[in-house]
């Protein structure tokens, strides 16, 4: 038990105390700049139910959440796939996956920044005359930034389906062509449900992950254009060092921190029903 205490002090002063002082934060109304500091109660809360700011960056959340981790499982698993059936050049494919998942989120946001330059950017030049204002027009702003995410993150989708296919028995395969199976025959009945568990993982992890994501949307846009790409991260980090709303962007971090723990405990309990029902 001694010799926990030095872990278990350092989680607490990491972790517990910053907290448990970002929640009694979130019940005051504190504005520094303006020499405001009292208590609220719910008042930050009751607030966020029919801000319309808050309502639009969880829309966003949710749109951003969805579609990149959605297109990360379809193309990580079809590059996996695809490397997986090579016979040559595996590990040259892999170092490319793993080149842009080893790349940091701010260097690749500067990367596609660049890439959607509307005219200097190598993508408007493909378009030629037909150049779009990637990152300045609503409707497209929330989509760039999309792909920009699942280009840096789709190798760890990649990868994790690449090791378990390594790790599927050959005589699987074996078997079934000598059963006269075909290609969609195996890769649905073999392969699919053999990925199964580890895709679910996959989807755990990104999700999270994109739930919380900031760097990549805040460097390419800022939040904007009009707030379409403004998230739950981006409106809580402007409450909390651009307006200096410390109690309301302190009710923010504490919503996106439950928001993150309740898709965990969902994903978690299917994960053990799945395990059950397998036994």
């Amino acid at each position: 038990m001694l010799l926990l205490a030095p872990t278990v002090l350092a989680l607490a002063a990491l972790t517990v105390y910053p907290g448990v002082w970002v929640l009694w934060l979130s019940l005051q109304h504190r504005i520094p700049i303006f020499e405001v500091s009292r208590f609220a109660g719910l008042d930050n809360y009751a607030f966020l139910a029919v801000d319309p700011r808050f309502l639009n960056a969880g829309r966003a959340t949710a749109i951003f959440t969805v579609a990149s981790v959605a297109l990360e499982v379809v193309l990580g698993l079809t590059a996996a796939l695809a490397i997986h059936a090579q016979r040559g050049g595996r590990r040259l494919a892999l170092s490319f996956l793993l080149l842009a998942w080893a790349m940091p989120a701010v260097v690749t946001a500067k990367l596609f920044e660049w890439l959607y330059h509307p005219t200097a950017g190598l993508i408007n030049v493909a378009l030629g005359a037909r150049s779009l204002n990637w990152l300045g027009d609503p409707g497209l702003a929330l989509p760039a930034v999309v792909l920009a995410d699942v280009w840096r993150t789709m190798p760890f989708v990649a990868v994790l389906c690449y090791a378990r296919l390594l790790a599927i028995p050959a005589e699987l395969y074996e078997a079934a062509q000598v059963d006269g199976a075909g290609r969609l025959a195996t890769l649905t009945r073999i392969t699919l449900p053999m990925l199964g568990r580890i895709l679910l993982v996959a989807v755990l992890f990104r999700t999270l992950d994109a739930l919380r994501a900031f760097d990549i949307m805040f460097v390419l846009t800022g939040g904007g254009p009009a707030g379409m790409t403004e998230t739950l991260t981006v409106y809580a980090y402007r409450a909390l060092f651009q307006t200096l709303q410390l109690g309301f962007g302190s009710a923010l971090s504490v919503v996106v921190f439950l928001l993150v723990m309740a898709v965990a405990w969902a994903y978690l309990k299917f994960l053990r029903a799945g395990t059950t029902v397998a036994a």
